[in-house]
């Protein structure tokens, strides 16, 4: 499968393992600041935040690759918005907000007008709680969504809210939200594709599945910061198992031909690396199983 790397901390480990061959395995784990394990909190720097994100598929990408294998939209892939609104603390509010970021790229790619709107009103309902509702224009949001032919402007507002909200958090020192929310959004976008791989074993997405090996290092790193909070104790738990169930996958990188972009005006060389994945069924079928449990906890909170 062939992907771009977006990530600059992953482009730079798999360029560095890349130096004495055009193939490499992929298996080094960042190390953890001794400050980190000691159980002090470090304020997450906006370049590692900004690599995290960029390095998770978006919903809308994974909805589109979900929407190309032909599989029809199913509601029950994704939550039910009342439950969310249930959570009590902001722990369980950011977690839940990622859910409901996830499910409305999903949502959004079927063009499913009433539960989009549904969604949305929750996700304002929730980021209200967590004071950052005002980066949700809700009455614009809800316009564009009865208006299938707005779908792209739906996409687009959508995912900017997300991503002011989430700058907006950095820069005033909220970054455990700002974790949690990105954590709720990666774990929901991997149940449903693999609740879809589960029905349709399509070989694009289940490589897509297989990939998130090399998401999971770093986003412990960043929850193992608030490890000394019990709530973050347990989600990284919980996020432990589903690793163990990627440790024997192998994941190789082929360099590909580097292709020149334009971007805000300047040309940028990006270099394309092409990924395979070696992911037996059992294994697939270990990490649909774990995902589910893991998602049905979080459900629950």
């Amino acid at each position: 499968m062939k992907k771009k790397l977006l990530s600059l901390l992953s482009a730079v480990v798999i360029l560095a393992a890349c130096n004495s061959s055009t193939q490499s395995d992929v298996t080094q784990e960042l190390q953890i600041p001794d400050s980190v394990k000691n159980g002090k909190p470090l304020q997450i720097s906006e370049e590692v935040m900004d690599n995290m994100i960029q390095n998770i598929s978006s919903p809308v990408e994974i909805a589109s690759l979900i929407r190309s294998t032909g599989m029809p939209f199913s509601q029950k892939y994704i939550c039910k918005p009342d439950d969310i609104k249930k959570y009590d603390s902001n722990f369980k509010r950011a977690v839940g907000l990622g859910i409901l970021g996830a499910d409305l790229g999903y949502l959004n790619m079927y063009n499913k007008t009433g539960s989009v709107l549904s969604n949305l009103s929750t996700i304002k309902s929730v980021a209200d709680e967590l004071k950052i509702g005002q980066f949700f224009d809700f009455s614009t949001l809800k316009r564009l969504s009865v208006n299938n032919e707005n779908l792209d402007s739906l996409i687009f507002i959508s995912t900017q809210s997300f991503n002011n909200m989430d700058s907006y958090l950095r820069e005033n020192d909220r970054t455990s939200i700002s974790a949690l929310i990105v954590t709720g959004l990666w774990l929901e976008g991997l149940y449903i594709a693999t609740q879809v791989v589960k029905e349709n074993k399509h070989k694009d997405l289940a490589e897509r599945v297989g990939d998130q090996k090399l998401i999971i290092n770093d986003l412990l790193i960043i929850l193992k910061n608030y490890k000394s909070d019990p709530n973050f104790a347990s989600l990284i738990a919980d996020i432990e198992l589903i690793k163990v169930k990627y440790n024997d996958i192998k994941i190789t990188y082929t360099k590909g031909e580097p292709e020149a972009i334009e971007k805000d005006g300047m040309l940028v060389i990006v270099q394309n690396e092409i990924s395979n994945v070696e992911m037996t069924d059992q294994q697939l079928n270990d990490i649909i199983s774990i995902t589910e449990s893991t998602r049905a906890k979080l459900i629950s909170l």
